[in-house]
């Protein structure tokens, strides 16, 4: 019976030391990521202070920044252009039901423009970005470092940030404001276009009502926002295509991370650039906020 009942009840040390094994083991997998994560984040720190120094430090060759440009900024000015007209109109049909239920219809030019220059503008225009030319940035870099075409560049003595991001990084820096006053003239043509034309409002007073709630500091939020918005785009780009995986696989990897982390660094930097530009305001202007009502 005592056999029986010791082959039925397995030694408890075993059970306890199975357990903390398996928690050591995720401890050191979540310490292992936390890890990965830093020096990701001091790699692409370094890697952004590098672009910098290669920037301020000499002259850049005129042939080779201009394609970056032309690449950069007038093909993506149709999408860009596309995009805002047509969140302009979208903003115009989500907002026309709840003004009207508040008889406020006259005031619909007022939100449309406000969330158009303060945010949507700047935001659409950076996402579109980093979609178009982002990507193509960290394919292009990714099939250079692949083909070993970087290695072959730093062998006869050229510094390949300096000739391969820094012309990349100052086309983001230096057109995305022109992409984003694009994105907010489409936008505010595209919601005074559908209140016009299919809603009736009377654009009198849907321009009064404009100029009345959007101040100069609201386009000039937007503009002073993609200037960051540009500036991470190309960094996230460039680092991933400077240092993809091997193999087609790696530089379609390349590319879509340069993307997804692209955006949601737009993001983060957009929450505490509104947070920090909304106290400017407010100490600016202490009579507190604008009211439709």
């Amino acid at each position: 019976m005592a056999t029986a009942s010791n082959n039925q009840n397995p030694p408890t040390g075993a059970a306890a030391g199975g357990v903390t094994g398996w928690f050591a083991n995720q401890v050191a997998n979540v310490g292992e990521f936390a890890m990965r994560r830093v020096a990701g984040v001091g790699d692409v720190t370094i890697f952004a202070i590098k672009t910098v120094g290669w920037l301020f430090s000499r002259r850049q060759r005129r042939d080779v920044l201009l394609p970056a440009f032309y690449q950069i900024g007038v093909l993506s000015l149709p999408v860009v252009a596309l995009t805002g007209l047509f969140i302009g109109m979208v903003l115009a049909v989500q907002s026309y039901a709840q003004f009207k239920a508040l008889g406020l219809e006259t005031r619909l030019g007022s939100v449309i423009n406000l969330s158009l220059v303060r945010e949507l503008g700047p935001v659409l225009a950076a996402t579109m970005l980093a979609g178009r030319v982002g990507s193509a940035m960290a394919a292009e870099l990714g099939t250079m470092r692949v083909t070993e075409q970087i290695d072959a560049l730093e062998s006869m003595g050229a510094n390949a940030i300096y000739y391969l991001v820094v012309p990349r990084f100052l086309g983001c820096l230096v057109l995305i404001p022109t992409l984003t006053i694009m994105a907010d003239f489409m936008g505010v043509l595209g919601g005074y276009l559908y209140s016009q034309l299919l809603l009736d409002i009377d654009y009198h007073h849907y321009w009064a009502n404009s100029r009345e709630y959007v101040d100069a500091f609201d386009f000039l939020m937007g503009i002073f926002k993609s200037f960051f918005f540009g500036a991470a785009i190309a960094l996230v780009s460039c680092h991933h295509g400077f240092h993809c995986d091997h193999g087609a696989e790696g530089v379609g990897r390349a590319a879509t991370n340069a993307f997804v982390h692209s955006f949601v660094l737009i993001l983060v930097l957009d929450l505490f650039l509104g947070i920090w530009l909304n106290n400017v305001h407010d100490f600016f202007r202490p009579e507190g906020p604008r009211r439709l009502l």
